[in-house]
């Protein structure tokens, strides 16, 4: 008979073909797995490896065998294999037979050549570029970057669109930790694919999860994989078909880094891997029950059958177990303790809700307090704590005005404790969040010049559930793209920005084609200064043309004064903000990938405006410039390239140059993690380097701004900010030149400083998980530690004072250490 294979999807058209499935026994694949059971009970990842080792004297002669008895089982098909095989490179050709070989029947039955030959030269085309390459071994790439599919689902082309739309966003990313982990973070939204049970279907392809916008564990699972892969990123599907305390399944990811590491799809805990929800419970796996062991996906055949729990029919997808490893690494319960996990849902629909959940033992003292997990979470991810085993404690459970509590004895238990909660009249925490989100579409239908002051509205300050946190500001997002067509289109238009008596002309051209995720900027800062208009207007028309980028919008301003200090007046950083704002709405600009450089005067701006307005830029690149008395601090989170003439003495700017490598150099090697940075000083070159320093531009295109960074460095200038990446400060009572440091690590937040009397932790859902509580320290002291609320208010403030959709915050925590004069 034949069948019409669907086409429904983005790739190639010739990914599928109408395929003739004759009668024939499938020989030799059948005969190869006709023995193994569906689910092995006793061998682990181990096990199988050396067995592969033992056997590794016959494995030319089987694996030609096996490639054999794969086109074999091919039937009609066989011609587009043997062309797939015909047609590779030599450097690719042992990559393809490892794909027909290990491929199940019904990829051997109906893929074509064109879309094998385009996987594998798209496969070894991410790895080459990777920096991890020669960290990656060979077979890891074969089994775990070049195959095309991890379990059932169906057979997209994804490579090419996800190499292009998602390499922007790992640019800062040296290992394949790094980048699975900045991927686990950034790619979700960028695709809008949420978790939920409505979902279509458990097993859904990438291209399938991205055109629902809904996906089951397994899904996304899937969708991270083929994201990582396409980018060279070694990963697999893992998973377990039921949890040793029987609640339920669940499938993840792990990424290859010298090791297997683990996460949960879009589940992103920071920087880090090897911390998820689950991990607890991996733990307590059970190797030899095929119930409660934990397997990952071999696209290499093995004696293992993952176990599909969706469709137990399907044989055909290998594994390997891994439960030993999870059972070493899990975090293990304290002696004496129970972990004690809770869940509530609403009485009506059992649905799961978020309330806030509080824990006091028989002394009346907190021990702990979160937020249960509502349906935006995973089915088995419940709010979780140790208790002391056998000891009494009060749970209260509030969902606004409504109550209850109970008392419970910490005791081992297979699942967590579930109260529900009558609910009625839209009192429920849920319902008034929602209800929150749906004034505010009201409030948005009105005219911007009829609305009043969304601050003072009361939907404003309704606490919201994250789902609804996203939606609020994806709507408020919208409306502010909208505002900026109709206000600022006009000036960007006339290439023109006036704030006060002040006028800044600019022009720009565009360059290369824009990438996904949008146009790169770089701000181009002209010479001159302390001289008359018609000179630094000329300098302005070398600045223009002075330097090409490959991709994006290449912008020179005018200078909106004459004088010595033209590009670090206070006013500059007015015209600079309001410039990226228009041009991330009206030019689709990338609020990552902006960058800053100038040369001669432009560079003395250069140096002043990155250290303070860092958070703002991908990159810096200061050329022939003089720093005059500002300080490198603030660098810590932005790459930093200085380039000069040796011969520049003027103002001792090469001497100078060579006192800032000097000084980058040692808070590198004091912060590791930070203060990138590249000088060059051009030999036998003067104040003109003869474009020598044009090999700053490509150096700065390979960055690209974490907007959330782990550790800041805040060191005020002569003008002051009252924002700087997560932190927030009352400029009316700061001092110049005051410094400020600060880091997170999950939910706590430690502050040092000795020059501020008032500082604000800004939060959002991907700096902290924001259901549990928050702790925020000065100078070791703890000055916060509970929970925080997500309001539309919150947000609305955030996005009207950058207009950067990067860095909307939806809760603060704001702390003043001095009482106010």
């Amino acid at each position: 008979m034949n069948i019409l294979l669907p086409l429904n999807n983005p790739g190639p058209l010739s990914m599928f073909r109408t395929v003739r499935f004759a009668c024939l026994p499938v020989l030799c694949m059948m005969l190869a797995t006709s023995g193994f059971p569906v689910f092995a009970q006793t061998r682990d990842e181990g096990q199988v490896k050396a067995s592969l080792t033992a056997a590794s004297a016959e494995e030319d002669t089987a694996g030609k065998e096996q490639l054999q008895q794969a086109l074999q089982a091919a039937g009609e098909n066989r011609t587009e294999l043997l062309m797939a095989i015909s047609k590779s490179p030599a450097a690719h050709r042992e990559a393809m037979e490892f794909l027909i070989a290990n491929m199940p029947e019904r990829d051997l039955r109906s893929l074509s050549s064109e879309y094998l030959l385009e996987n594998v030269r798209l496969a070894y085309e991410a790895w080459e570029q990777a920096p991890w390459k020669t960290d990656v071994p060979h077979d890891i790439f074969l089994n775990n970057v070049l195959p095309y599919a991890n379990i059932n689902e169906r057979r997209d082309g994804w490579r090419r669109q996800f190499m292009e739309q998602f390499r922007p966003l790992i640019a800062e990313a040296s290992t394949p930790s790094h980048a699975a982990a900045l991927l686990n973070q950034k790619l979700f939204p960028l695709v809008k694919v949420k978790y939920s049970t409505q979902r279509p279907k458990a097993d859904q392809s990438p291209l399938e999860s991205i055109n629902a916008g809904l996906a089951s564990c397994t899904g996304l699972s899937v969708l991270l994989i083929d994201a990582c892969r396409a980018l060279g990123i070694p990963a697999r599907f893992v998973g377990t078909p039921l949890w040793s305390d029987n609640s339920g399944n669940h499938s993840w990811v792990e990424i290859w880094d010298n090791g297997w590491h683990f996460t949960g799809a879009a589940e992103p805990t920071g920087n880090n891997l090897d911390k998820a929800w689950f991990s607890g419970r991996a733990g307590t796996a059970v190797t030899d029950d095929p119930n409660h062991a934990i397997y990952a996906v071999s696209f290499r055949r093995t004696p293992l059958r993952f176990p599909l729990v969706w469709d137990r029919s399907i044989d055909y997808v290998s594994a390997v177990n891994v439960t030993n490893r999870y059972v070493a690494q899990a975090e293990k319960v304290p002696d004496g303790m129970v972990l004690a996990m809770f869940c509530v849902k609403d009485r009506r629909d059992q649905k799961r809700i978020s309330a806030r959940v509080r824990v006091l033992n028989n002394r009346n003292e907190k021990v702990f307090e979160g937020v249960s997990r509502d349906e935006g979470f995973d089915t088995n991810d419940y709010l979780q704590t140790f208790l002391q085993q056998g000891e009494q404690y009060r749970v209260t459970i509030r969902c606004d005005d409504i109550e209850q509590a109970e008392t419970i004895r910490a005791e081992n238990r297979s699942g967590p404790w579930i109260w529900t909660i009558a609910q009625s009249g839209g009192s429920s925490a849920a319902t008034r969040s929602a209800k929150a989100v749906a004034d505010l579409v009201a409030f948005l239908s009105q005219p911007t010049d009829q609305r009043p002051d969304i601050q003072r509205q009361e939907f404003a300050k309704v606490p919201l559930t994250k789902g609804d946190a996203a939606e609020a500001v994806a709507l408020l997002w919208s409306d502010h793209q909208d505002h900026i067509r109709a206000t600022r289109k006009a000036e960007t238009d006339a290439r023109e920005l006036v704030i006060g008596e002040l006028k800044m002309p600019f022009d720009f051209k565009v360059f290369g084609t824009k990438p996904p995720t949008g146009r790169s900027l770089y701000i181009s800062l002209h010479g001159g200064g302390g001289a008359p208009k018609r000179v630094n207007d000329q300098q302005w028309e070398n600045q223009k043309r002075l330097y090409e980028p490959a991709e994006g919008l290449y912008l020179a301003p005018r200078a909106p004064t004459d004088t010595w200090n033209l590009w670090h007046q206070a006013h500059i950083d007015q015209f600079f903000d309001r410039l990226i704002q228009n041009l991330i709405v009206l030019e689709e600009v990338d609020p990552n990938r902006v960058y800053l450089l100038g040369y001669s005067a432009g560079g003395d701006g250069v140096y002043q405006l990155a250290p303070r307005m860092a958070d703002r830029f991908a990159a810096a690149a200061m050329m022939a410039g003089h720093p005059n008395e500002t300080s490198p601090l603030g660098l810590r989170n932005l790459p930093f390239t200085l380039h000069m003439g040796e011969l520049d003495t003027a103002y001792n700017r090469n001497k100078t140059a060579v006192e800032w490598q000097t000084k980058l150099k040692a808070l590198q090697k004091e912060d590791p993690e930070g203060y990138d940075h590249w000088v060059h000083i051009h030999a036998a070159k003067s104040h003109w380097m003869d474009r020598e320093d044009a090999e700053a531009i490509p150096w700065m295109a390979g960055k690209s701004r974490n907007p959330l960074p782990q550790k800041i460095v805040w060191k005020q200038d002569d003008v002051v900010h009252s924002r700087f990446y997560w932190l927030g400060t009352n400029p009316q009572r700061i001092r110049e030149r005051a410094e400020i440091r600060a880091e997170r690590d999950g939910n706590s937040f430690a502050v040092k400083s000795d020059d501020v009397e008032e500082f604000a932790v800004l939060l959002n859902d991907e700096i902290a998980d924001l259901d549990k509580p928050i702790t925020v320290t000065h100078n070791g002291i703890v000055l916060h530690e509970g929970m925080v609320e997500r309001t539309i208010d919150a947000a609305a403030r955030s996005l009207a004072e950058r207009g950067d959709p990067a860095t909307v915050f939806t809760s603060q925590i704001a702390v003043v250490l001095s009482a106010q004069p």
